[in-house]
């Protein structure tokens, strides 16, 4: 269909879509492609006016979820999916941190957002309410799994019909994870990156508002949030370095943009000196080896190899600006093999008792090279970024975790097997 203006709008601080290229503007519509340069689009805001209501006592009055950042956020009219999206815990890791080998290390569980367990809900609240103002009555979205969670179960509570696109060998939990919402799910046989590309083609063909296609300015604006919500759980003290996991590399791009604003606005004053490093799986790592080569340009990974298979993006939209993004902020990337990656899930859990999916443990798996490396330095404060789950990928843990023991329900055999685990400690 096509949309419409949406008669709740109502005057708001953005002031229009901005070509990241050549600095073209647009109005406020579901296009996401510069027409001058074939440049990517991205909301602009009226700083200055913003600077003039949002300050840290008026946040701290507001309801605990995303939206109490909202001047921030890019809606033009009230919050209608994911209300309750956002203010995930900041956990302080100790243990970990003597592990690591830093001072200081904070894990950011997005493991536990509402409603499906990862940071999707917040870029997916963002769009499908900017869909419902468009006047879109069918979503879509090209998906390596979490997405596609996210905008099936939030399609379900908005009364939208929604299409999603995932290659065919997505993990089987994060598929039943999706149709369980009733979504019309379709299997592509091909990587994601052609996934994405019929998507684009449907999308122009049948004019759905698409999460990821032309929904994308509004939609990769939620990611904001999660970084809001770090600096406003430290006391509005930035940390000296954060740790994303990069998949298109949208979140690391715009936790760049959200501590810039924060400095303009007054609400922090160092979070642009925050190090971003970014992290990805050995197998399909373009953006940290662009970064580890001194390129900006991406080279693309034809066919993604590896079990962290929601960042397995080999053509990644946003690498180019994800490099730049952590270049300019003074950091660095790394890229952790699979064993590596398992390795760190099970520490993760085993010291601070947080189950993160594949992508989380790419994310201390990088992080845990990065200090290896002297890139992070032991004086240091750390977040890190976890995105998703544990329960959604629990197939690479299955070979490597021990079986339980079995015993026979007589006291004298458990006896025995304390005994023997005295012995193996």
């Amino acid at each position: 269909m096509t949309p419409v203006a949406s008669p709740k709008s109502t005057s708001t601080f953005v002031r229009a879509l901005k070509c990241r290229e050549c600095g073209h503007e647009y109005p406020k519509a579901p296009i996401h492609v510069c027409e001058f340069c074939f440049g990517p689009l991205e909301v602009a805001y009226d700083y200055d006016g913003i600077k003039r209501k949002l300050t840290r006592e008026t946040i701290a009055q507001r309801p605990t979820n995303m939206w109490r950042y909202t001047e921030l956020l890019p809606l033009d009219g009230p919050v209608t999916v994911g209300e309750h999206v956002g203010w995930t815990p900041l956990v302080r890791a100790d243990r970990l941190a003597k592990k690591v080998g830093v001072r200081e290390l904070w894990i950011k569980n997005d493991a536990v957002s509402y409603p499906t367990l990862s940071f999707k809900d917040r870029v997916v609240s963002v769009a499908l309410s900017k869909a419902m103002e468009f006047g879109f009555d069918t979503v879509a979205c090209a998906s390596t799994g979490n997405l596609a969670n996210s905008v099936a179960a939030n399609a379900a509570a908005a009364g939208l019909k929604a299409y999603i696109f995932i290659p065919e060998d997505l993990e089987p939990s994060k598929i039943l994870g999706t149709t369980v919402y009733g979504a019309r799910v379709v299997g592509i046989r091909g990587t994601y990156d052609e996934v994405n590309r019929l998507c684009s083609e449907i999308s122009g063909k049948y004019g759905w508002g698409f999460a990821n296609i032309n929904l994308r300015p509004f939609y990769a604006e939620g990611s904001k949030s999660q970084a809001f919500e770090i600096l406003e759980q430290l006391g509005w003290r930035a940390p000296d370095h954060v740790i994303a996991p990069m998949a298109g590399g949208s979140l690391i791009t715009k936790i760049r943009k959200a501590f810039e604003e924060t400095d303009k606005l007054g609400l922090s004053d160092s979070a642009s000196r925050t190090k971003l490093h970014g992290a990805q799986a050995a197998g399909c790592a373009p953006i940290v080896e662009a970064v580890r080569a001194g390129r900006e340009l991406i080279k693309p990974v034809k066919q993604p190899c590896t079990i962290a298979k929601s960042l397995a993006i080999g053509n990644p939209a946003d690498g180019y600006y994800a490099v730049k993004a952590i270049v300019q902020s003074g950091g660095y990337a790394a890229a952790p093999s699979d064993p590596e990656i398992v390795s760190a899930i099970r520490l993760l859990a085993e010291t601070e008792g947080i189950f993160t999916e594949t992508a989380g443990g790419v994310t201390l798996g990088a992080a845990l090279k990065l200090v290896g490396e002297g890139r992070i330095g032991a004086d240091s404060s750390v977040v890190l970024c976890v995105t998703g789950q544990g329960l959604k990928t629990t197939d690479p843990l299955v070979p490597v975790l021990p079986r339980p023991r079995t015993i026979a329900a007589k006291l004298a055999e458990f006896d025995a097997l304390v005994a023997s685990d005295s012995k193996d400690s």
